[in-house]
């Protein structure tokens, strides 16, 4: 049971950035920088699934481990990076905090200082370092600056570790380490600035001269080990590209791919023409995008997403389809061909949109667009029990763990004790407690 119950604080945490700002999840760009990760994660020894990487939406420059299990990458940094080499310098730092156990030690050391409030500061510091700063204050009832350094805040001993062990990774993966000393110099002169002004890889990465001449050390000792990689190229085009095309200026990107008729160039016109919104356009492209890629399938999701936006959701549920044949593995994917399935609306199309927005959460349980959609599915379907599960949980993967309880006590009113849902509802009201303690 506490087992239950840390997890859902550690989801409640991955989540927080969801008013101000936002988890952006998208498949394709989650893919791509699980392809970038492989090789690194192969040279520290980890399995390829073992680590996950989200993108915050915050033009900031920041990238932190929140528990271990999860790399977190703010959209301002992933603009900034000029080559695949610098983001998988960023990967391979964070990913050497975690093998070296930096998480470990302060998660312990965070324990021993707030005893029972540990969990409550671990959440509260995480969003502070999002800069949910009002979430952060709701969760840990406390002080976030003093969370933030007891668990987030790398110290110079622990900074020097990551550096030379995730060279070390790089150049045993074929990747120029010379790029971490190019990361670096992005970051230079935030030391001078004042808190308020600094990025938060300054206040969470603290950065010196010294450690910049180390690092292009390190880096000098490790030359002549690159390979070019086209592949890691691709995947940091397509990642950069995408989040570009959905933040940035949609008519600055129509200009810069007018005459670019690659996938990618058809994909980030696609995106742009959606934004403006265009749909004829951007239907137009993403169709374009299709037959040009026409075994990717995120080229079809790409068009089912568009389709089921601009309320063509019967066509939207053919491309959807297509994408989940291809990459049955992706919950990202079957999650849009249930929400396209519940906004056609019979009843056979919403009693299918019931199993396939479970198998997602099966595959990703703290994605909260996905237990909104449920909790729609399971309220059709008569289940309004396991509606009110869904949603206590998806409050609860918000931080609003006040309604998530309000919830989780309805569904357990409703349903069997001892049940599936019941125990998921039990696990709610306990971490809420745990909570406000």
């Amino acid at each position: 049971m506490a087992a239950r119950i840390f997890a859902l604080l550690i989801a409640c945490m991955l989540a927080l950035p969801a008013h101000a700002q936002a988890l952006l999840r998208d498949a394709q760009s989650e893919y791509a920088l699980r392809q970038l990760a492989k090789p690194i994660l192969a040279a520290a020894g980890l399995g390829a699934n073992s680590v996950r990487i989200l993108i915050i939406e915050d033009r900031k420059m920041n990238a932190f481990v929140a528990d271990g299990q999860h790399i977190l990458i703010h959209s301002g940094l992933l603009l900034r990076l000029k080559r695949a080499e610098e983001l998988q310098a960023v990967l391979a730092h964070e990913i050497a905090h975690i093998t070296n156990g930096h998480l470990t030690r302060r998660a312990t050391n965070a324990r021993t200082a707030r005893n029972a409030a540990g969990l409550g500061m671990i959440m509260a510091a995480a969003a502070a370092v999002a800069g949910q700063g009002e979430a952060a204050l709701g969760l840990a009832g406390g002080s976030v600056g003093s969370a933030q350094r007891v668990f987030m805040a790398h110290t110079q001993a622990e900074e020097a570790s990551a550096d030379q062990s995730g060279i070390r990774y790089m150049a045993q993966a074929g990747i120029d380490p010379s790029a971490a000393a190019d990361v670096m110099e992005l970051f230079r002169g935030q030391e001078a600035l004042n808190v308020g002004r600094q990025d938060p890889y300054a206040r969470t990465h603290p950065l010196s001269r010294d450690r910049i001449r180390a690092i292009e050390g390190f880096a000098a000792g490790y030359a002549g080990r690159a390979k070019d990689d086209p592949e890691a190229d691709y995947w940091f085009a397509v990642v950069q590209g995408k989040l570009a095309a959905y933040l940035q200026n949609p008519a600055q990107t129509i200009r810069a791919t007018r005459r670019d008729t690659s996938g990618l160039g058809l994909m980030r016109r696609a995106v742009a023409y959606h934004r403006m919104p265009k749909p004829a356009d951007a239907i137009q492209a993403a169709q374009a995008l299709v037959a040009a890629r026409p075994n990717d399938p995120y080229a079809r999701e790409t068009l089912g997403w568009i389709l089921l936006e601009s309320r063509q959701p019967g066509p939207a549920i053919s491309a959807y389809r297509q994408a989940v044949q291809m990459a049955p593995s992706e919950p990202l994917i079957r999650a849009g061909l249930g929400r396209a399935l519940l906004a056609e609306g019979s009843e056979s199309s919403v009693r299918e949109a019931l199993k396939v927005l479970e198998q997602s959460r099966s595959r990703d349980p703290q994605n909260p667009s996905v237990l909104r959609d449920l909790a729609v599915a399971y309220a059709k379907t008569g289940q309004n029990g396991m509606a009110s599960v869904a949603t206590a949980e998806r409050f609860a993967l918000m931080g609003r763990l006040r309604d998530a309880a309000i919830h989780a006590q309805r569904a357990v009113d409703q349903l069997p004790r001892g049940s599936a849902g019941w125990l998921r509802a039990e696990d709610i009201l306990r971490a809420a407690q745990a909570v406000r303690r």
